[in-house]
């Protein structure tokens, strides 16, 4: 997987200054579209999209130090319809305009290119089982809210505050399929997963119940699903599974990630400081 990654990231260098469509590099990589930008997500620890701009903008500021070219050229060149917006956009990496980095020679940032290497981080067992599952409903309270990548999300945590007593009475007890309780379920997100972009955040339990009048529902339907267990201190064992499961497992195993909700059900003590917890996300075999 990494080897084919590695070569997708040499497409990459290749082409910057032509256009770079996510779907071929995901069939040089050997996988779904999907499951590439989850996975440079996870491992690279940006976006796909912003990597691959940050690098054009790393050769750009070259090119604009070298003084060997017009400015409108280079814009042009790394897919920038305008002097402006390539001016907006190489400010926002650089912190300083195209014009005023060549008149005085500044400081520029660069991205350096991304390389996939193995490294002997495996020393310890991932708990996993796989599931084929009919199809499911999930049903409870939803909000539109921003994707946070690291920290607390105050959105979901004021969400979920604000959800009345008595609803949190009627999910538990319409609670009555795995994973058992009140889950937290992340769906429709933006194939970027850039930060800021929005998702659907559901507050709610796995129900067989039709009664559920008043309450946002999604229907799930029929698939694959890893399931991962943690034991361990709170936050930091979940944050660590997320960790793992994309940087260790999915590299180890035959599956990827295909579309659908991520859920994630957390049990914590009574003193909030260890969680027992289990992430479902939807998978399907390797070609």
């Amino acid at each position: 997987m990494l080897d084919r990654l590695n070569q997708a990231m040499d497409h990459i260098e290749r082409n910057l200054d032509q256009e770079i469509d996510a779907a071929e590099l995901a069939r040089i990589a050997v996988t779904s579209e999907y499951h590439l930008r989850r996975m440079f997500s996870a491992l690279a620890g940006m976006p796909l999209s912003e990597y691959i701009r940050r690098r054009r903008l790393t050769v750009a500021g070259a090119e604009v130090l070298s003084g060997e070219q017009a400015l409108l050229d280079i814009a042009v060149r790394y897919g920038y319809g305008s002097g402006e917006a390539f001016a907006r956009a190489f400010r926002q990496l650089h912190g300083v305009g195209p014009g005023e980095a060549r008149r005085s020679g500044a400081v520029l940032v660069s991205q350096a290119r991304l390389t996939f290497r193995l490294t002997v981080e495996g020393t310890h067992d991932m708990r996993y089982r796989v599931v084929e599952r009919p199809g499911f409903t999930v049903a409870g309270r939803k909000a539109r809210v921003p994707l946070v990548h690291t920290g607390p999300n105050q959105s979901i945590i004021d969400f979920v505050r604000g959800v009345a007593p008595e609803i949190n009475g009627r999910l538990k007890a319409l609670a009555d399929q795995e994973p058992e309780g009140i889950v937290a379920v992340c769906d429709d997100l933006d194939p970027s997963r850039a930060e800021g972009t929005e998702l659907d955040y559901y507050h709610a339990v796995v129900t067989s119940s039709q009664d559920l009048d008043g309450l946002d529902v999604l229907a799930v339907p029929a698939g694959t699903w890893a399931v991962f267990a943690t034991s361990g201190p709170a936050p930091e064992a979940i944050q660590y599974l997320w960790r793992d499961v994309f940087t260790e497992w999915f590299p180890s195993n035959p599956y990827r990630g295909r579309p659908g909700p991520e859920i994630l059900r957390t049990r914590l003590s009574e003193d909030g400081t260890h969680a027992d917890a289990e992430l479902w996300l939807p998978v399907e075999r390797e070609a």
